[in-house]
């Protein structure tokens, strides 16, 4: 159940994520971020391997320790749905940034702005898959190489956005433009905040259940 969970809250916050970018470019009446060739291939390639791999993602040992389910329980019980909608709102926020800072880099270049945007989305998708694994416990408590498909999908992901935009001919089907290694940096320390402020949130988390056990 946890693990068809996590795949579900992943396949929804990164949706919502999407369609907020979408959806503010157009009230502000800016060019779109995104191409729907883009949109295309994250929920193709992006979304799924990441979800399937959070399907076998290996149980937490102390699931058992925690009080019975009530099966009448709303998926978004709790905070899960708070989290579901504040993770939506950072991808399509970090990419909406990444797209502004991308014309004003490049203000003669709405491609490359529109590629830092695809790329951020894209990204920070695969490393907030890394987050969702545990409500309360951190990465490293977890274990991070313990679900090695999920490390596959993220490898694989970034190999295959890396690819994308520097092939010439994938570049040129998908409508991208080639980033230079500054480029690589900053979209890549952007991609990262989503799964930095989970891990933050989860601190403060972990000391509320203390709190409320003690």
């Amino acid at each position: 159940f946890n693990n068809i969970k996590k795949s579900i809250i992943f396949l929804l916050s990164c949706n919502l994520g999407e369609i907020l970018s979408l959806f503010v470019a157009i009230l502000l009446n800016w060019p779109s971020p995104l191409l729907p060739i883009h949109i295309l291939w994250v929920n193709l390639i992006t979304d799924s391997f990441p979800a399937l791999s959070l399907g076998v993602d290996p149980g937490d040992k102390g699931v058992m320790d925690l009080p019975p389910r009530n099966p009448k329980e709303s998926l978004f019980a709790g905070r899960t749905g708070v989290l579901l909608i504040l993770n939506g709102i950072l991808i399509g926020g970090i990419t909406l940034f990444a797209f502004v800072l991308g014309e004003y880099l490049y203000p003669d270049s709405l491609r490359h702005a529109q590629t830092m945007a695809f790329v951020v989305l894209s990204v920070s998708q695969l490393f907030y898959s890394l987050a969702i694994r545990n409500e309360t416990k951190s990465l490293l408590q977890v274990g991070i190489f313990k679900n090695k498909w999920l490390i596959g999908s993220l490898l694989l992901g970034i190999a295959l956005q890396f690819a994308i935009i520097t092939i010439p001919f994938t570049a040129k089907v998908f409508k991208v433009y080639s980033l230079t290694l500054k480029d690589w940096g900053i979209v890549i320390l952007i991609s990262l905040i989503p799964f930095v402020i989970n891990e933050i949130i989860k601190i403060f988390f972990r000391a509320a259940d203390k709190k409320r056990v003690a």
